[in-house]
């Protein structure tokens, strides 16, 4: 299958890296490249890093970026581990970096990848193949209660103690295997008048289970600040989140580093010392035009969020 992926806001995040010549910028979820691609075209010798867990897109995207292949270095890792990545390539400071976060549309429309409940496959989810545990791991091994609060703290699920419930029952007579059968799971577990109109009652717990088997918003926060440690002065780091989750921890982080002080508001004067580290320049979130959202209905939740070294 060819590994396909529309770039979400993507004019919108380049044009606010504000690409320059000998720059260095990182892709820190490369994907099919459509980001890193447009980098590239904004300057005729800035450097790209890019980064990706999962070897299909590290390959993908080396064919579609192979004209700029003297100016493109890829890493198959995690966009956590970026200062390792740096480090390992001498590379001291970045002038902007870029993360859309979440699943590519390659992983949705391959169902042997096993994340989409619109397609029938074995239980995976994993966005790195190499990684050891699976959407299996998680819905045949954790406890109710642990799959309850996974649901609900993940997926904002209102239903999560229901569904985890139908589902230990399950698999006490065997194990789920494949997505359909969660699906169906998920679907007999959530009454039939609390579904919501245009949207699968499974779409919620499979998300909160990606996000579970990848660690995704664990290592969001410490990712943010390598990252921002990584940036020269003036350098931005664009983040596309596609749900409130992501958006939280984004918005909630960015604003830290741009409060400088944390000492307690009745103290007469800092006694902390600390700086502002950056200035947000998104105070809202940019999101898709009415057009972009009308030719990619998986636009509509995507939200970017910047912020610039000091």
């Amino acid at each position: 299958m060819e590994f396909a992926h529309i770039s979400v806001l993507l004019n919108e995040a380049v044009d606010a890296l504000s690409v320059e010549d000998n720059g260095i910028y990182v892709d820190g979820t490369l994907g099919g490249g459509g980001h890193s691609l447009e980098i590239l075209k904004r300057s005729n010798d800035c450097r790209l890093i890019g980064i990706d867990r999962d070897l299909e897109a590290i390959a993908a995207a080396g064919k579609r970026l192979e004209s700029y292949s003297d100016r493109i270095t890829l890493v198959n890792s995690n966009f956590a581990d970026v200062k390792q990545v740096l480090e390992n390539l001498g590379i001291e400071k970045i002038d902007g970096a870029v993360l859309d976060l979440g699943v590519s549309s390659y992983q949705l429309d391959n169902a042997e990848r096993g994340f989409s409940y619109m397609k029938d496959a074995p239980l995976d989810m994993r966005m790195n193949q190499k990684d050891t545990k699976s959407a299996y791991d998680v819905v045949n091994t954790y406890e109710k209660k642990q799959l309850s609060d996974i649901f609900f703290r993940y997926g904002e699920e209102k239903w999560s103690k229901r569904i985890a419930e139908f589902i230990v029952n399950r698999r006490e007579n065997k194990p789920v295997e494949t997505t359909k059968e969660l699906a169906d799971i998920i679907s007999a577990a959530v009454p039939a008048g609390a579904h919501d109109r245009g949207s699968h009652p499974a779409k919620r717990v499979f998300q909160a289970i990606r996000i579970e088997v990848n660690g995704e918003l664990e290592i969001l926060k410490n990712a943010i600040n390598d990252f921002v440690d990584c940036l020269k002065p003036g350098g931005r780091l664009a983040i596309i989140t596609f749900h409130s989750l992501e958006d939280r921890i984004v918005k909630q982080c960015f604003n830290e580093l741009a409060a400088g002080c944390t000492c307690p508001k009745d103290f007469p004067v800092c006694v902390c010392g600390k700086q502002p580290a950056v200035k947000v320049i998104t105070k809202k979130p940019l999101l898709p035009t009415e057009a972009e959202m009308e030719q990619n209905s998986r636009s509509k939740s995507a939200k970017l969020r910047v912020a610039q070294k000091i």
